[in-house]
């Protein structure tokens, strides 16, 4: 398919049949992963693919306190997401089925190859995630390239500890997400909801648009 409309497409799914993904199309997507961007070539990115329902199971079972949570805090007013409800319903149905989806994939990386050139500075740090994010979006992109859906979550990052014990994960390397994939319930978006161009494109100084007045 034509590449802009993969990228125009590929929101996240939160719905998936029991149709098991091959290894073929799985190949294939790694193959266009290991192509993407990175700093220095360091390939630091490891893909941990989960198909064993046992170990899916116990994923899930470290994911759904923080989700209640997380879901919770938003009824309550605590968490502003600015979603509307049918997104909060379908995150909430994709949590409670975590463990069912066809396969989930945890991400990985080599932390002594990531280059935080941020890490000094007086808020989070971002930077090393440049080696490890345009892989993972690569790895998506072509998965819907092959009619497969996908979806990110982070909330796992927040119990490594307890993801790398399960997954045998040696030191030096952090997790940096977990992605579900699968074919999709519902067909793919053909409009995603986004804030337009002109809103968020500045020139020469922040806040000067680019486009329009």
């Amino acid at each position: 398919m034509d590449l802009i409309d993969a990228m125009c497409s590929t929101g996240t799914c939160r719905y998936y049949t029991d149709q098991p993904v091959p290894d073929e199309a799985l190949y294939t997507a790694f193959e266009a992963a290991r192509c993407a961007p990175q700093g220095g070539n360091r390939q630091p990115v490891r893909f941990i693919v989960v198909r064993d329902k046992n170990t899916k199971q116990a994923l899930s079972d470290l994911y759904q306190p923080m989700w209640r949570a997380y879901y919770d805090g938003i009824h309550s007013g605590d968490i502003h997401v600015g979603a509307v409800p049918k997104t909060v319903q379908a995150a909430d149905h994709f949590a409670r089925n975590l463990a069912h989806h066809p396969v989930l994939v945890v991400v990985c990386a080599e932390i002594e190859s990531l280059h935080a050139t941020d890490s000094g500075l007086d808020r989070v740090s971002v930077v090393g995630g440049a080696s490890i994010y345009p892989t993972v979006q690569n790895f998506c992109l072509a998965l819907r390239g092959q009619g497969i859906a996908s979806a990110l979550t982070t909330l796992l990052c927040s119990v490594e500890p307890d993801v790398t014990k399960l997954l045998g994960i040696p030191d030096g390397f952090l997790t940096a997400a977990h992605l579900a994939v699968g074919y999709p319930a519902k067909p793919f978006p053909t409009k995603l909801t986004r804030a337009p161009v002109e809103e968020f494109v500045y020139l020469d100084t922040f806040g000067s648009p680019l486009y329009g007045s």
